[in-house]
């Protein structure tokens, strides 16, 4: 099933580290929907070949945070120029009541096409349009809309008990959950979904919408038990900007880590969007526990919130993944956009820190603070360990085939002297000549099979008309 042959590559990012991060191939074989072998191989009999000469092979990316029903919402003139809090109201709050199955449904879709087209393989979403007796299953909606396209989804599932003096105003039918419903409906979507194979399609986290507004410090705590004897994990946002520390100091005295350690919210099984505003004795306590962080950096540059300290939570021991965010607060919510952004904002926090020498410096900028091969595994290996799925990620046989090959044949990769480091160092969006998702081939030749783009464009454009009447 689903046998073939990449033959010919010219370069090949494997997700690993050290003289691992590059493998000679050029030929990637595929059986059973796992990689079989790499290196110089020989057709075999029956066995599709497909030619990927001039092409660079990477892992199928995994995106561990987003918010798919945003893609209906991106660049919203009144919170264009917002903060995070400011903007929470101005665009998705102000909009989220007037999404019905139908739009839900659209913007699901148009935000994972998105991301298949940029040669995303896993989606992990942090979906929060949830209100007592709703009319449409939003959680069955996501898996249905990801299985139709190949996709690996994670639903994350949110929710909230009380709710932030900025949401006071919104219609009665988006009323807070109880508790107890919350955690009924979680039991139902993970007997329902959730898998724990190491290669899942399908897995399902507990996922308050953010510690500091969602619950109360039992409810959190109760929560965290629950998840755990589920076996689930947890997610949420913090620390995206000062006023997640204001919340934490004025409520409750401590920091945002510290108080959700406070919980049981800390551990390799937990993982964070954002962590953009840290002191060190945060890192060191995220590190300890080996609790992970997606990063998204261009929601961060977007909503000025600032650049999270990635390589000081590696060097601690934190897991380091990359989440593209709601496509609301970057108007492009694809991996190759983000990985771009990740590697460029890295380097540009470690330049801000440089200083003259009379004034005590010791180096000029920070371009060594993140390379391409460690971009490639915060966003696929990476990816894979904050969720759990141990069987991909990288390019090792045994490993699940889900490999991007992309074709740089637009002038932006023209004169690469290192054609490897081009999906992400250049940008844009190389045409993909095969993404394959557990060996399966989802995207060939740029075309995802029986999706008419023209169509779904028009209808993009007809649910923002109806959305801002």
């Amino acid at each position: 099933m689903n046998d073939l042959l990449i033959r010919n590559a010219g370069a090949i990012v494997t997700g690993l580290q050290g003289e691992a991060a590059r493998h000679a191939g050029p030929d990637i074989r595929v059986a059973n929907g796992r990689i079989a072998a790499l290196g110089r191989l020989e057709p075999l009999p029956g066995e599709r070949v497909v030619d990927a000469t001039g092409c660079v092979v990477y892992p199928a990316w995994v995106n561990t945070h987003h918010h798919l029903f945003q893609s209906l919402l991106k660049g919203d003139a009144a919170g264009i120029d917002l903060p995070l809090t400011a903007w929470l109201a101005a665009t998705p709050y102000r909009f989220r009541a007037a999404f019905d199955e139908d739009l839900f449904r659209l913007a699901a879709r148009i935000g994972l096409v998105e991301l298949l087209r940029s040669g995303c393989a896993t989606v992990a979403d942090h979906n929060y349009l949830y209100w007592p007796g709703m009319p449409f299953d939003g959680s069955a909606i996501l898996f249905e809309e990801a299985e139709r396209l190949g996709m690996r989804f994670v639903l994350c599932r949110g929710g909230a008990t009380q709710t932030r003096q900025l949401e006071a105003d919104l219609p009665a039918c988006l009323r807070p959950e109880t508790l107890d419903g919350y955690l009924a409906d979680m039991e139902r979507i993970t007997q329902r979904w959730h898998d724990p194979a190491p290669d899942a399609m399908r897995r399902v986290v507990m996922a308050p919408t953010t510690p500091l507004y969602s619950m109360t410090p039992p409810e959190l705590g109760t929560v965290a038990a629950e998840a755990r004897r589920l076996g689930i994990r947890l997610h949420s946002h913090l620390s995206e900007t000062v006023e997640y520390q204001n919340a934490a100091h004025g409520k409750h005295r401590t920091t945002p880590v510290r108080f959700a350690a406070e919980q049981d919210w800390l551990g390799s099984d937990v993982w964070f969007a954002h962590l953009v505003k840290l002191d060190d004795e945060e890192i060191a306590l995220l590190g300890a526990t080996g609790t992970g962080v997606a990063h998204c950096p261009q929601s961060n540059g977007r909503l000025g919130s600032g650049i999270a300290p990635i390589r000081q939570l590696e060097a601690a021991g934190a897991a380091i993944s990359i989440g593209v965010d709601g496509a609301a607060s970057n108007e492009a919510a694809d991996m190759i956009s983000e990985t771009h952004a990740a590697w460029l904002m890295q380097r540009a926090r470690g330049g801000q820190d440089a200083r003259p020498t009379h004034r005590g410096g010791t180096f000029e900028g920070g371009a060594d603070a993140a390379s391409i091969e460690d971009v490639v595994r915060w966003g696929t290996r990476g990816g894979a360990q904050v969720l759990g799925l141990d069987g991909l990620g990288t390019l090792e046989v045994g490993m699940a085939a889900d490999i991007a090959v992309y074709s740089l044949d637009d002038p932006r990769y023209f004169g690469l002297h290192d054609i490897a480091i081009g999906p992400v160092a250049s940008g844009g969006r190389p045409a993909l000549r095969l993404l394959t998702v557990a060996g399966k081939p989802v995207v060939e030749h740029d075309a995802i099979p029986g999706l008419d783009l023209r169509a779904l464009a028009a209808d993009a454009r007809a649910a923002v008309a109806r959305l801002l009447r």
